[in-house]
């Protein structure tokens, strides 16, 4: 048993084809040619006149043959032309080389923003560093357990959600030398800091999220998959640098002011020990 292909017509198409296959049915010289986009896709001959709005062609078909102008007569259906939107020509060499300029870019974005912490806020300037470091460790073990392949714009979402995790970190130092010039103590200091800077940190970092998830939704509607492999690594890393500056940091500030490098707390303020209370020091040393 050979394969065949199916037809059937609408009111309008029986009324048509029917006239046709009547005129050179039995025909051995005509047929009726059926073209896709100018192309001649098969040319049977009628041997009877198909009056019922179904038909059948057969030939000798292949099953592979016959699925393929199926679907090319299911296609040639459509009531509208294809239109090209968009196309794009990435050379492999050229990709490949973007990338690694990206990645370089970012370590050394990175090298910089620790330098950057350290100079400036000191102590918990190299806290925040090293807290970046686990952060970026996390980030690339999560790509790597997912797995994430890591386009330009994925390269990109990650280098920014960097510079989110130095932001929490800055406003959870700036609130602590608040703390200290209020002649708190250390360990007091690092405590209000972290919760009156938890509040702003939750909210642009969920804000953040909200715009990834709606980014992620209207790319994957209209198929724009740098977009939505921008969106879906930016939420990744967003949600790691707000763990990284909310626990690896403030774990590590703790654990630092058990130490006796509490007693020096111009360490631990940008601007030098002078803008401190003059009894704030004696007191964290009492207190140690």
């Amino acid at each position: 048993q050979q394969p065949i292909i199916n037809l059937e017509f609408d009111s309008l198409g029986t009324r048509l084809f029917g006239e046709k296959t009547t005129e050179i049915a039995g025909s051995p010289t005509d047929s009726i040619a059926i073209f896709l986009d100018g192309e001649e896709l098969i040319a049977p001959v009628v041997r009877q006149p198909i009056t019922t709005g179904t038909a059948i062609i057969e030939g000798g078909f292949t099953l592979e043959r016959a699925q393929d102008i199926s679907l090319l007569l299911e296609g040639g259906r459509l009531p509208f032309d294809v239109t090209l939107l968009q196309e794009r020509s990435v050379d492999a060499i050229l990709g490949s080389d973007s990338l690694a300029k990206s990645v370089v870019a970012g370590v050394v974005g990175l090298a910089l923003v620790f330098l950057f912490m350290t100079l400036y806020y000191r102590v918990p300037g190299l806290v925040a560093s090293l807290a970046l470091l686990i952060y970026t460790l996390l980030v690339l073990a999560v790509f790597k357990m997912m797995p994430v392949t890591l386009t330009l714009s994925g390269v990109a979402a990650t280098i920014l959600s960097v510079g989110m995790a130095v932001d929490a970190n800055v406003l959870i130092f700036e609130r602590m030398k608040d703390e200290l010039r209020n002649g708190r103590t250390l360990i007091t200091a690092i405590n209000i800091g972290f919760n009156r800077a938890w509040p702003a940190i939750r909210d642009s970092n969920v804000s953040t999220l909200i715009t990834c998830a709606i980014l992620y939704y209207f790319s994957n509607q209209l198929g724009t998959t740098i977009v939505q492999g921008f969106a879906a690594t930016l939420a990744i890393g967003v949600m790691l640098s707000m763990f990284s500056a909310i626990v690896v940091s403030r774990t590590i500030l703790r654990v630092i002011a058990s130490t006796p490098l509490s007693r020096l707390l111009g360490a631990f303020v940008p601007t030098g020990a002078s803008e401190l209370p003059q009894q704030a020091a004696p007191a964290a040393a009492q207190r140690s």
